[in-house]
């Protein structure tokens, strides 16, 4: 009975705290940002047949799916513990089990903007309530430490704070809740989750900083969140804290958590590759939102050296599963690769905030590699079956997981995937970017102008997009549309990998009927020109399947090609070739590739065939031709265990 009393009374002080969100609006900063500013996700409608459909089965399986797991494995009834709403002991394996209720919130509240979904409101009020009450009196929250007291998890120290360099995770989780607090406040204009935040980082503010607390969080991301309280409140606090806890480290850290040396003098990616991406997106933030130049300096340095010899072709990050870690310069083995599906969304965070200091479209090049192959590979077609590590070989061994004790990847795409619209476009006074092309419908305020862009395309199938203008009256506006280094000579921003087939027919770009002859400048075709309504922009990006090798220096890669076709990196997968296996192949040196759509099989996908030999250890041992299919890597482990590849043997 007490325990009810409790629920409803939460749930009363919840609704009054909505009831009164017009009254107590806040106010973001009024300052610096990011030279460009993405269009919002929730000012783009997705109409497509690959995304749309991925976004509504996120909004109603996989987030109540999660919200179920986190119920069934205690990390809610931490919350409810840590209130006073249940008895026990903290009842997970780790202390940052709270974040992963953080990222499914987050989620859920992106989701409502796309879906509106009463249901899902009131059940995230009742969950941000238990939160709410979790939450020590001074806003200490971290449900590990309320429950087992002097008792916590080894990792947590025996005082507050006083790991959070190593193992803690207490700033971490905190991180997650303020992006999710933001998030919630942005989708519904409901303060309950904003104003716990609030609470918890005026707290951070009382306690660290310089001559106060002196330490830097092991696992980087309070970092972001502190950046979107930032521009949320105005505080200007919860930005100088951001710095604080980048500057603070080195030089007596570790290269694991990116702690060895001042952020400004980093030249290397180095250590546990989601802490590393995380803390390069809070960089770019912070760059940003300040002018400090020596930031930009080092994430340059850093890319650099990511996007030289340390990315996958799939887009992926981090090689070895000793630390979850970024490995050595060219070590990319296949069978064995880690790469985190959290890494790869941690890389599209990262490559965005680059874009959006910078405007050229190599880190979208590098973007739209992770998000098609490197993070969707994560999430299994059926929506409630996940990857942590995404590796490019398999013996057949490897089957996804319903969940994990260590749940950060599940929970992460949650969050990500209802906010793939924001990443479609960008802008900045008088320029319009089209980034990725989506069939969508976007409403966007240029000039002070209002803008409807409609594009029409089957991409990632077919790389044919129509975009149509609606507009009052005549806008004077330069669009800049990508042009990805896939349709040219670039497989990637670097020499790491190389394309061996000639580059395809020129792209095309067509204004209202009539080929224009394109300037390319940093990566986009620049259309400048007065726009009316019904304005019809034509881009044709020809995509034929072609073959790709690696750095000499990649020695997992050497005699071996893999196959692309668009922003899709393809698989040998067992259940498609000759008796169910495929590391026996090799592939003919004429392999007369060939593709064709196939609308039965996974859900729809391109099948690449093509030309090989059965061979033995990479060689072509026998003369008995075969013929293989490929399939697009994400779509890999949908059909049970067996034998795949990303990388094939060349025969002589």
């Amino acid at each position: 009975m007490k325990r009810t009393l409790t629920i409803l009374l939460l749930l009363l002080v919840s609704s009054l705290v909505a009831c009164g969100a017009e009254e107590a609006e806040v106010q973001g900063p009024k300052g610096s940002d990011y030279p460009i500013q993405p269009v919002p996700f929730s000012s783009v409608k997705l109409t497509d047949s690959f995304w749309a459909p991925r976004i509504r089965l996120m909004h109603e399986l996989t987030i109540p799916y999660a919200f179920r797991q986190s119920e069934e494995t205690g990390r809610v009834k931490n919350f409810e513990i840590a209130a006073g709403m249940a008895e026990g002991e903290f009842c997970t394996i780790y202390p940052f089990d709270d974040s992963d209720v953080f990222k499914i919130i987050e989620g859920a509240s992106y989701s409502l903007q796309t879906v509106p979904d009463p249901k899902m409101e009131a059940y995230l009020d009742e969950l941000i309530a238990k939160i709410g009450a979790a939450q020590e009196p001074d806003g200490y929250l971290y449900t590990n430490r309320t429950i087992m007291g002097d008792r916590p998890h080894e990792w947590a120290g025996s005082r507050r704070w006083e790991l959070v360099h190593e193992l803690s995770h207490e700033l971490y989780n905190l991180g997650h809740m303020y992006e999710a607090a933001v998030a919630h406040y942005q989708a519904t204009g409901k303060r309950n989750f904003l104003d716990i935040a609030i609470k918890s980082a005026d707290l951070l503010v009382r306690d660290f900083g310089w001559g106060k607390e002196e330490n830097y969080p092991g696992h980087q991301e309070i970092e972001i969140g502190l950046a979107k309280l930032y521009r949320a409140t105005g505080n200007s606090e919860y930005l100088e804290l951001a710095k604080f806890f980048l500057d603070v480290r080195g030089p007596d850290g570790k290269e694991y958590s990116q702690s060895h040396q001042q952020v400004v003098d980093q030249a290397e990616a180095v250590g546990h590759a989601v802490r590393a991406n995380y803390m390069y997106a809070g960089m770019a933030d912070v760059a940003a939102l300040t002018g400090d130049e020596r930031y930009v300096q080092a994430l340059n340095r850093i890319w650099e050296d990511v996007v030289s010899s340390k990315i996958y072709i799939t887009g992926g990050v981090g090689a070895t599963s000793s630390g979850e870690a970024y490995g050595k310069a060219y070590e990319l083995p296949n069978a064995t690769a880690y790469s985190e599906t959290c890494a790869s969304i941690a890389n599209v965070f990262w490559n965005h905030r680059m874009f959006l200091l910078h405007g050229e479209g190599k880190y979208l090049d590098v973007l739209e590699r992770s998000l098609y192959n490197g993070v969707l590979s994560g999430l299994g077609l059926s929506g409630d079956r996940f990857f942590y590590p995404n590796p490019l070989q398999s013996d057949g061994k490897h089957e996804r997981s319903a969940w994990f004790g260590c749940a950060c990847c599940p929970s992460n795409l949650t969050r990500f995937v209802p906010s793939i619209p924001g990443y479609i476009y960008g802008q900045r006074e008088g320029t319009l970017f089209v980034n990725l092309y989506v069939d969508s419908e976007a409403e966007i305020e240029v000039a002070g102008q209002k803008l409807k862009v409609v594009q029409k395309t089957a991409y990632p199938w077919d790389g044919n997009v129509q975009l149509t203008l609606d507009t009052p009256e005549s806008l004077d506006l330069e669009i800049r549309l990508r042009i990805p280094g896939w349709a040219g000579e670039r497989a990637v921003p670097s020499q790491l990998y190389t394309f061996l087939d000639a580059a395809p027919a020129n792209v095309r770009v067509e204004v209202n009927g009539q080929e224009k002859v394109i300037e390319v400048i940093d990566g986009f075709a620049v259309l400048k020109g007065s726009w009316d309504s019904e304005d019809e922009i034509s881009l044709e990006l020809p995509m034929p399947v072609r073959r790709i090798q690696a750095d000499p220096r990649v020695k997992d890669d050497q005699g071996l090609v893999c196959l692309q076709r668009g922003p899709l990196v393809y698989a040998l997968e067992w259940p498609d070739n000759p008796d169910g296996k495929v590391l026996n192949l090799v592939l003919a040196k004429e392999p007369e590739l060939s593709y064709r759509f196939s609308e039965e099989l996974l859900q729809g996908v391109g099948l690449i065939s093509g030309r090989a030999v059965e061979g033995v250890n990479g060689t072509s041992a026998s003369s008995k031709p075969v013929t293989f299919t490929a399939i697009p890597y994400y779509a890999w482990a949908n059909r049970g265990k067996g034998e795949m590849t990303v990388w094939i043997p060349v025969g002589d």
